[in-house]
Order: C-alpha cells, then sequence, then structure tokens
C-alpha cells in the first residue's frame, strides 16, 4: 500500500522498478533478438574459423546498441535502465545500488530475458539459438573469459562515470552507453559474440535449446568485469579524482578553489 502521503513504500517502490527492468529488458532483448537473425540471414555467407562477416557483425552490433540505447532512455527514470545482471552486480559493488533494490532487478532482467528469446523463437522464421552467444574456433574458453571480462569493465565504467555519477552531462548517458556497446559488440562480436550480459546470452540458449558447455563464462567473465570497473571505480572515487581536473565538465564544485579572489573556473571547456 501507498503511505498516508501518497509515496511508494519500499516494497512498492521496489515492484515498480523491477516491472520496468523486466519491460524495458524485454523490449531490447525482443527487438535485438529478432535484429541478429536478419543481420545473419541477410548476410551474403558465413565467415571462416566460426565467426562473422563485416556487414554482418556491423549491422548485429546496431542491433543491439540502437534499441539498448532508446530503452535505456526510456525507462531511466522508471527502473535504472540497467537491463543486465552484470551491471546490476557491479553497481552493487560500487556502493551505487542498495543489495534490496538489486534482489529484485536481477530476476527481472533474466525472466525477461527468457520471455524475449522465448517469443522470438515463436514469431520469426528462424532459430533463435542462432543468436547464441559462441566463442570463434579459434578462441580458447580462458580467453573468453577475459575478454568478456574486459569488454564488461568498459561498459560498466561508462555505467558509474556517466550515469551513475551524476553531472550535467548524465541526461546523455544512454548515448554513450549505446556507443560503448557497438564498439564493444565491433571488437569482440567476432571472438566472443560480445555478451558482456548473462541475461542476454541466457535468453536465446534457453529458447534456441542451445547450450554450449561453456555458458558459464558469459555469467562469469561479464560478473567479473562489472566487478573490476566498479574496484576502479571507487578507486577513483577514493583518491578524490575530481581534483585532478577540476575545469573538466564543471559543476561549481570547485568554484573559486584555489582562485584569486572573485575569479571563477570556465562553466563550458
Amino acid at each position: 500500500m501507498a503511505t498516508h502521503h501518497g509515496e511508494l513504500s519500499n516494497l512498492e517502490a521496489h515492484l515498480v522498478a523491477a516491472s520496468g527492468e523486466f519491460v524495458g529488458t524485454f523490449l531490447w532483448l525482443w527487438t535485438s533478438y529478432a535484429g541478429h537473425l536478419m543481420a545473419r540471414h541477410q548476410a551474403p555467407g558465413e565467415a571462416p574459423e566460426g565467426g562473422m562477416l563485416n556487414t554482418t557483425l556491423t549491422s548485429t552490433a546496431l542491433a543491439y546498441a540502437f534499441p539498448l540505447l532508446a530503452n535505456i532512455w526510456a525507462f531511466y527514470r522508471i527502473s535504472g535502465g540497467l537491463f543486465n545482471p552484470a551491471i546490476t552486480l557491479g553497481l552493487v559493488a560500487a556502493g551505487q545500488l542498495p543489495w534490496d533494490r538489486a534482489i529484485f532487478l536481477f530476476p527481472a532482467q533474466v525472466l525477461a530475458a527468457l520471455a524475449a528469446g522465448g517469443l522470438v523463437q515463436c514469431m520469426f522464421p528462424w532459430d533463435v539459438g542462432e543468436t547464441n552467444t559462441i566463442l570463434a574456433t579459434n578462441v580458447s574458453i580462458s580467453q573468453g573469459v577475459f575478454i568478456e571480462m574486459f569488454l564488461a569493465s568498459q561498459l560498466m565504467f561508462v555505467v558509474l562515470m556517466l550515469a551513475a555519477e551524476k553531472q550535467k552531462a548524465t541526461y546523455l548517458a544512454p548515448i554513450a552507453i549505446g556507443i560503448a556497446v557497438f564498439g564493444i559488440m565491433i571488437c569482440g562480436g567476432y571472438y566472443t559474440g560480445a555478451s558482456i550480459n548473462p541475461a542476454r546470452s541466457l535468453g536465446s540458449a534457453v529458447a534456441g535449446r542451445s547450450f554450449p558447455g561453456y555458458h558459464w563464462i558469459y555469467w562469469v567473465g561479464p560478473a567479473m568485469g562489472g566487478v573490476l570497473g566498479a574496484f576502479y571505480y571507487r578507486f577513483v572515487k577514493f583518491i578524490h579524482y575530481e581534483e585532478a581536473n577540476p575545469g573538466q565538465d564543471h559543476d561549481g564544485q570547485f568554484e573559486n578553489k584555489g582562485l584569486p579572489d572573485g575569479a571563477t573556473l570556465p562553466r563550458d571547456m
């Protein structure tokens, strides 16, 4: 029940956020799985060694990055627009998300991915298992883990510095996150599928009934990346990174600090 002031209780707030996370994750992955299938079947052929042609890889990266950008922007005020268990874990590790909220968001993300994969499997003529994240034939399992870790750490730090760390460009964070995901998929798509998201990998694997024996790397690698990005964020916060270059993205916090009386730092760099 809402409080007598008309505000949501903690439980209600968690449930509202979880509903937003479910719907946002579902809309993103339903669109992206469908776009990924289209990219594969519009390609002129297969690339060697289990990889993708450049045109397929670019189209696939766009199919994930653009819908993600749009849905983060749409759902940011409802749930935070995380859509990713690894990012959720990283935000908790960084102290930017309470554990009790994460407990609600995590299952919402996973269930949404399963629903998206299942509906794409039912609604489209191709097997959603084709969108599964797999290793290229020349990539080992240990290499795959660390590739996923570093790809996810890149995304994690972008989220922390542009979305969680409030500054005057925070409202543009969805664009930066979308660009980061596009670049990450171009970089790692050939080698591991550039999952960076356990829910994304699980949804296509379950719906397509296609579980490689190394599926676990798409949980361990992104989770390690989320924690790694969170660790570096805590480090730069601990050493007061704001004071290293105070004129950048100035928000008034350092105004008049170390300057002559009456002088101010420029607000636009």
